[in-house]
C-alpha cells in the first residue's frame, strides 16, 4: 500500500474502537484526571480563545458577533502545521514573520519559495513547511478559485477527513488539531504528550501507536470532556518533570514548572 493511501484510510476510515475490552478511560477517570490538573495549572491561557469560540458555538451564540477575531481556518491549518517540531514560541514567530512578510494569502501563492522559507525559518523544518503550505495554496486556487477553508465549518467530521486528506503533507494529527480548535467539532488529537500520558496511565495498551490511540480515545472519551481534558494533557506533558518524554534530560527537567515528581497529580491514576 502507498504511503498516501495509506494516510487517506487513516483520516478517512474509524472501523472501530481498536481496542474494545480496554474499558478505559472511563467517563469518570476522564472527569478526575481533567479536575486534578485544572486545579494544578488553571486552564492553559494559550486555548483560552478556542475555548470561548467553542462555548459561544455551543450556546448557539453567532461567532461573528464576538468582539474577539476569530481564527480563519486557513490560518488555524497553517499554523499548526507550522508548530510540527519545534515549541511554541518558535511557531508563533514564524507565523507572526510569515504575515509580516506576505499579508495575504495571495502574496504566499506567488512567492518565491526561498522568501518564504527565509519567513519562517526560526519555525524549523522551513523547506519542508514551504513546501507542504505552497502545496495547499495551490490546491485551493486551483479546486476551490480561492484562498480559503471556511466551506469546511460547514461540513461533518467525515467530510472534513475527506477534504483535507487530498492535501499532501496533512496528517491525521493535524486534521484532528483543526477538527478540535478551528471548527469547534468534538475531536481528541494525539500529539506526543498525549501518546505517552495515555500510555503512562493505561488507557491504551504500551504497544499502541498513535492511530489506535486516536481512535480508541475518541471512542472512550465522552465529548463534552474531550477538548479541556486534551488541552489540559498537553500542557501538563510539556510543564510536569515526571511526565515529560525527555525528563531524564536536564534542560528538560530545568524547564519543568512541576519539577518534583511527587507533586504531579496524576500519580494515584498510573498503572
Amino acid at each position: 500500500m502507498s504511503k498516501s493511501l495509506k494516510r487517506k484510510r487513516l483520516l478517512q476510515d474509524d472501523g472501530g474502537d481498536p481496542y474494545p475490552e480496554l474499558l478505559r478511560p472511563s467517563a469518570e477517570e476522564c472527569r478526575d484526571v481533567r479536575d486534578a490538573l485544572l486545579s494544578l495549572h488553571g486552564f492553559p491561557p494559550e486555548f483560552a480563545s478556542y475555548r470561548r469560540q467553542r462555548l459561544r458555538s455551543l450556546d448557539g451564540h453567532d461567532t461573528q458577533c464576538s468582539d474577539e477575531e476569530e481564527e480563519s481556518v486557513l490560518d488555524g491549518l497553517v499554523k499548526i502545521l507550522l508548530s510540527q517540531n519545534t515549541t511554541e514560541a518558535n511557531s508563533q514567530r514564524a507565523f507572526a514573520s510569515l504575515k509580516a512578510a506576505f499579508p495575504k494569502w495571495e502574496d504566499v501563492l506567488v512567492a518565491e519559495p526561498n522568501s518564504v522559507e527565509n519567513a519562517i525559518r526560526c519555525g524549523g523544518l522551513a523547506p519542508k513547511k514551504t513546501v507542504c503550505i505552497k502545496n495547499i495554496l495551490s490546491r485551493l486556487q486551483r479546486e476551490r478559485g480561492s484562498l480559503c477553508l471556511e466551506y469546511l465549518r460547514g461540513l461533518t467530521v467525515e467530510e472534513v477527513k475527506t477534504e483535507l486528506s487530498h492535501f499532501k503533507g496533512i496528517g491525521p494529527k493535524t486534521v484532528s488539531c483543526v477538527l478540535m480548535f478551528n471548527l469547534q467539532h468534538n475531536d481528541f488529537p494525539v500529539d506526543t504528550h498525549v501518546f505517552e500520558i495515555s500510555k503512562a496511565l493505561g488507557w491504551v495498551p504500551k504497544t499502541a501507536d498513535r492511530n489506535r490511540t486516536y481512535v480508541h480515545l475518541n471512542h472512550r472519551i465522552p465529548d463534552e470532556l474531550k477538548f479541556d481534558l486534551n488541552c489540559l494533557l498537553y500542557t501538563h506533558g510539556k510543564l510536569c518533570s515526571n511526565c515529560k518524554k525527555n525528563a531524564a534530560k536536564p534542560k528538560a527537567k530545568a524547564k519543568a514548572k512541576v519539577a518534583s515528581p511527587d507533586d504531579c497529580p496524576l500519580l494515584g491514576f498510573l498503572v
